[in-house]
């Protein structure tokens, strides 16, 4: 695809300093909870909610459209931050704000202040890797400049979120968009790690650019299985391709490092993609999400 350049000036950071400590947040998708159909069995928003207050969160994203409560989640101690927004947003007959707007009042309303967006293709779930012809480029960056500004004047931070299976992955589309939008980008770890885009090349290059975080880590045999051909994403995340953070083949120290000298102030994701069969003995996934926060917080 072919997409007009703009100055990376157009685009400014958010304001802050380099956080003494980072401002940890939770994800519903840790717990397996997922807007795709079928994807696994789905735990209570009340478990989650539980859970998160247990192993030391304070914030988290909404997950699916109408997974956690605002009111529920500030009456458990958990500070809304926002959540994905999967929207097509590539085609010239669909307009992605007419769908947005809606998600993005209710997020101005109870001071949730990011709105995650993918650039979904429109297919249920991510298994397949959708074709971008040039005039879908230029469709998609003027509405993710229309999310932007949209977003921008209801006083939320849009931010753009690579993502396996939707309308920008790989390393090309990555920087293809950087050039061409205003946006600011999600760094997600685990789905820029799995499109072939290394995060630390991407901050070195990028981190201006950065305006949220999902930290995910990724074993390294089960992407090279997905990368091939011989997994699909979904199987890749049944199989335990994400790791606890910390403990997988992504750099989250150096992840961290850059960022933080970079001025990033922004909220730090805890994300690791898993897929329930039933309902689990003992913990469950929050054992993972324990790993993960205690990890973040023993970094220097």
């Amino acid at each position: 695809m072919t997409i007009p350049t703009v100055s990376a000036s157009a685009w400014t950071p958010p304001a802050g300093t380099t956080p003494a400590e980072l401002r940890l947040a939770g994800a519903p998708i840790s717990w397996g909870i997922c807007e795709v159909p079928g994807w696994g069995h789905q735990l209570t928003a009340q478990r989650v909610l539980r859970e998160l207050g247990s192993v030391g969160l304070r914030a988290a994203e909404f997950g699916p459209d109408g997974f956690l409560c605002p009111v529920a989640m500030v009456a458990n101690g958990i500070t809304p931050v926002g959540g994905f927004a999967p929207v097509v947003a590539h085609r010239d007959d669909h307009d992605p704000l007419e769908a947005l707007a809606p998600q993005i009042a209710a997020f101005a309303a109870c001071g949730a202040d990011v709105l995650v967006v993918a650039a979904v293709s429109g297919c249920d779930g991510y298994d397949q890797q959708p074709v971008l012809d040039d005039a879908g480029a230029a469709t998609l960056v003027n509405n993710l400049d229309r999310i932007d500004a949209a977003a921008a004047q209801a006083g939320v931070r849009a931010v753009l979120h690579p993502h396996v299976g939707t309308m920008i992955e790989t390393t090309g589309q990555v920087q293809q968009v950087l050039d061409g939008s205003r946006i600011g980008l999600c760094l997600d770890t685990g789905h820029l790690m799995i499109g072939g885009t290394d995060p630390i090349d991407l901050l070195d290059s990028a981190a201006h650019r950065i305006a949220h975080v999902h930290l995910k880590d990724v074993d390294a045999a089960v992407l090279a299985r997905v990368r091939s051909g011989e997994l699909t994403y979904t199987d890749g995340v049944r199989a335990g391709m994400y790791r606890p953070v910390g403990h997988g083949d992504v750099d989250i120290a150096g992840v961290v490092a850059r960022l933080r000298a970079a001025g990033y102030a922004g909220w730090w994701v805890l994300e690791q993609d898993t897929i329930l069969a039933g309902e689990p003995d003992g913990p469950g996934p929050v054992t993972d999400v324990a790993r993960s926060v205690n990890f973040l917080r023993a970094l220097p």
